[in-house]
């Protein structure tokens, strides 16, 4: 059990216009920098597992709250949760650590902004770790527009950008509910039923499966989503046409080494195509959800610390 007040003190450290609140471990390590990027609905916490493992092995990790989450700014305006607001962000944070480039991890949403951030600023980049999300092919069609069409008006991205304001309220008033009865593991299978899953899980009483942490550790989440509530981080949902837009126009070939790590039991679809689109990537598969660096942090520890050595003598890729 990891006892949160072993987690690094944050900083406010301003950056492209706002401030991130920044946890950082490992400074003696300057000159071998890697960022860990959270998902939805989480927190820079959710990496607590990795950071020791990371800084033991000779890393200087730096490990932000996104724009939207805890103490970190949370501007009013929804386009400043697009991709090039949340990727300069990451690059103006290793231009205040004096770093050319350094090595990406994301988790879920961050593994988005990762990829992204990839595509726009690949010379920012040497090496990038997804965990849950692969890189997500830009087709023909947006994104949020697509999935209206193939999963209807319900699925919680589209609801998100449809009907804006209705799920924070939800998310807002029930908090703590929400998070306990998401943070699971070991669910058993349910077939899909009607309604928004996201607004579902806010009001159900009884939690399905094992909680993916302690009270404690939960009470983390619980305190920083209180706090902010939840249209911030919500609004990276609501920029996900806009994203589409924006990335139009680059090369869509990840040139740098990657790993994607899977939960075999995440309801995040694997890619078929990615090595198409990632050449020099390497997939692992773990037995656990979507909450992988929690649900099995001695795991993940090991593919990522086993990757970073095989990573760290091939060539830098320059574009």
């Amino acid at each position: 059990m990891f006892d949160p007040t072993d987690f690094p003190e944050p900083t406010l450290v301003p950056v492209n216009g706002v401030e991130l609140e920044v946890f950082e471990a490992g400074r003696e390590n300057a000159g071998k920098p890697i960022v860990l990027c959270h998902g939805w609905p989480e927190h820079a916490f959710s990496w607590r597992h990795q950071v020791p493992a990371l800084t033991a092995a000779g890393h200087h990790v730096i490990v932000p709250n996104q724009r939207g989450y805890g103490n970190s700014s949370r501007p009013a305006e929804v386009t400043a949760y697009d991709i090039e607001h949340l990727s300069g962000d990451l690059v103006a944070l290793l231009d205040h650590y004096g770093y050319e480039d350094a090595t990406f991890v994301g988790h879920d949403w961050g593994a988005f902004v990762v990829w992204g951030l990839t595509l726009l600023h690949p010379n920012r980049v040497n090496g990038v770790v997804a965990l849950s999300l692969p890189y997500q092919e830009r087709g023909e069609t947006p994104w949020i527009e697509s999935m209206e069409a193939v999963l209807g008006p319900d699925f919680y991205f589209v609801h998100f950008n449809r009907q804006p304001g209705v799920a924070d309220a939800v998310l807002d008033e029930h908090a703590a509910r929400f998070l306990r009865n998401l943070f699971r593991k070991n669910q058993p299978p349910e077939p899909p039923r009607p309604g928004m899953a996201m607004i579902d899980l806010a009001r159900a009483e009884t939690p399905l499966g094992e909680p993916v942490m302690s009270e404690g550790e939960l009470a983390v989440f619980v305190s920083a989503f209180a706090s902010t509530g939840f249209t911030s981080s919500i609004n990276w949902y609501r920029n996900l046409d806009r994203d589409w837009r924006l990335l139009a126009d680059v090369d869509p070939v990840i040139r740098q080494p990657a790993l994607m790590i899977y939960g075999d039991r995440d309801a995040v679809l694997r890619s078929e195509r990615l090595t198409e689109f990632v050449p020099d990537v390497e997939v692992v598969g773990l037995d656990c959800g979507h909450w992988i660096q929690q649900e099995k942090p001695d795991e993940t520890n090991q593919a990522i610390l086993a990757w970073l050595d095989r990573a760290s003598g091939r060539p830098k890729q320059v574009r």
